[in-house]
């Protein structure tokens, strides 16, 4: 193993919960923005914010972002051992924004909006692009903030 990679799986491994949470909220809100204007191209942004009763894409854009902190959170505070290269960062990153393709537009806001489940046509797949696009984002700059000093 090289001194580089050594640091990496030991910044890891021993970042404390601080730091776990900041590469979760700057990771999450990075990938966030990039997969929100790209929602905002779609047009999907008022569909978002029909799940809190509005029509306004600033309200959709919002709570886009609040989802993405959350999701963030959800990979950085306990995977964090797996966020110790920009290579490793970008694999998980792909299957953490896969899985999370399945689970939010797929499954949790088709249930919400009483919409078929699992439906996959042409918006779905764009979905998935931004998904996976959002999930290397935020792995990436995960493992950045991990292998930051102070």
């Amino acid at each position: 193993m090289t001194t580089a990679s050594a640091h990496a799986d030991h910044a890891a491994v021993s970042t404390g919960v601080g730091r776990r949470i900041s590469a979760g909220v700057i990771g999450g809100l990075a990938g966030g923005l990039v997969f929100g204007a790209l929602m905002a191209m779609m047009g999907i942004l008022m569909t978002i914010a029909s799940m809190v009763g509005s029509s306004s894409p600033w309200v959709g854009f919002g709570v886009h972002l609040m989802i993405s902190v959350l999701i963030g959170l959800g990979l950085t505070v306990p995977f964090a051992a797996l966020l110790n290269s920009y290579g490793k960062g970008v694999l998980v990153g792909m299957g953490y924004g896969l899985v999370w393709w399945i689970l939010g537009p797929l499954l949790i806001m088709p249930m919400m909006m009483g919409m078929p489940l699992f439906t996959i046509n042409a918006m779905a797949l764009m979905s998935l692009m931004g998904h996976l696009i959002y999930g290397v984002i935020l792995a990436v700059v995960a493992v950045r903030v991990f292998q930051s000093k102070s």
